[in-house]
Order: structure tokens, then sequence, then C-alpha cells
């Protein structure tokens, strides 16, 4: 059947720096990824193994693009992340051949409704309401990968209106990147459109109305918005 009852929405598409852009299938965040984001958050990493919340595809919005603020909260808070996009299929994929499936590297913000967020924690109920919401995937152009060397040398950065307020080494993260990939791909197979948002560093805070956000992780093209 061809015919739908209404049209389908447009998948989204993250531009990518000298090639055509990435249409976005899935999006996985990871929590608890760096220590002392952790602690600020009240929180001890389990090191057994990653954890996972997602996103969908209709809540990227993409860089340069304003973000209204959202409805139902009183307490956003930005959470500055590198995004691995994904360009193959992986299932029960090896840490050794994890990064095969890697297309490339971009700035992400993971934009959090963060009282509704702890309400839900205190309640055992999931986040969705405070993590995946319209415009809260905030995602720059991507840089596609050009070997498998290890980026963890890069530095994670966000400015809120010129100020620095979150700053850390790629290498902090406590599970490496193919460690994350080998680790999803038994949970899920993963597909070509895929996006990993790999989790955030301490600093995270809330932004209001006029806020100007600007994140950079190495030469990777920024990812930058205004709350409006």
């Amino acid at each position: 059947m061809t015919d739908t009852v209404f049209p389908p929405h447009p998948t989204p598409v993250i531009p990518v720096q000298g090639d055509a852009g990435f249409p976005v299938r899935r999006i996985f965040c990871v929590g608890r990824n760096y220590v002392d984001h952790a602690a600020e958050m009240g929180q001890v990493v389990d090191r057994a193994a990653p954890f996972y919340f997602t996103k969908s595809p209709q809540a990227v919005l993409l860089s340069g693009q304003d973000m209204p603020y959202p409805t139902r909260t009183q307490d956003l808070h930005y959470e500055m992340e590198l995004v691995v996009a994904i360009g193959g299929t992986a299932h029960n994929i090896s840490e050794a051949d994890a990064m095969e499936v890697v297309f490339g590297y971009g700035c992400g913000l993971d934009m959090t409704r963060r009282d509704l967020q702890a309400a839900a924690k205190l309640k055992r109920r999931p986040w969705d309401t405070g993590k995946d919401f319209d415009n809260s995937a905030i995602i720059g152009p991507l840089t596609p990968k050009q070997s498998n060397a290890d980026i963890g040398h890069l530095m994670i950065r966000l400015e809120v209106n010129g100020t620095v307020r979150q700053q850390a080494d790629l290498a902090d993260m406590v599970w490496s990147i193919p460690e994350m990939i080998a680790d999803l791909s038994t949970l899920y197979v993963l597909h070509p459109g895929d996006l990993i948002m790999t989790g955030t560093p301490a600093g995270v805070g809330p932004v209001v109305r006029g806020d100007a956000l600007r994140g950079t992780i190495g030469d990777f093209a920024p990812v930058e918005t205004t709350i409006v």
C-alpha cells in the first residue's frame, strides 16, 4: 500500500560538511558517561555497562535555528555532547570492529526539562517528558570520519553568552566510542541514520529566553542556538 491517510512526517536531515545530508533514523543517548557530571547530579557511575534513553527524530533542531523555550518547565538545562553518526549496520558487533560503522561526528545539545526529569526520577518513572520533546536535540553539521583514529584528545566545550560553562576532554568519557557502539548493538540492530549522543561533562545548568549557546569539539562544526 502506498496511500496514506495523511502525508508522512518528513525525516530530519543533518547537514554534512562537504557531502550530502544525513537523514536521521533514531537517536540514542548515553547517560552518566562522565564521572564529574554524574557526581553533580548526585549519582554514581555504574561501570558494569552503559545505560541509555532515546529521543525521537522529531526532537531534532538544526544548529543555527532558534530554540523556543519549551512548555511545562521552569528549569530548561543544556547538556553539551559529542554526537556519533552511524553509517553502517551493526548487530552484536565487537569493539574491535565498531569504528567501521561510524560515519562521522558532530556537536550536539541534549536539552532537558530538568524539573520534569527530577520529578520522574522521584516517582521512578521514565524520563521521556524531561528528555524527548520538540527541539530538544540540537545538532550541528556532521564531519565525516577520516580514519579510525582516537579523538579522545579533543576538547568538548560549551559557552553561554560567551562564558564557558562546560569544558572537558573526550578522553574523560567513561565509555569509549567502540564500547558504546558494541554494547548498544547487543540491544538494537544499528542502521545508517542512527545517532548516538554520548553524554555530557560537568557544568550543566539552566538557560532562559535570550541566552545564546555555542558548543564546540575540536575542529568539528559548532552547534549554536538562541533560546527564544
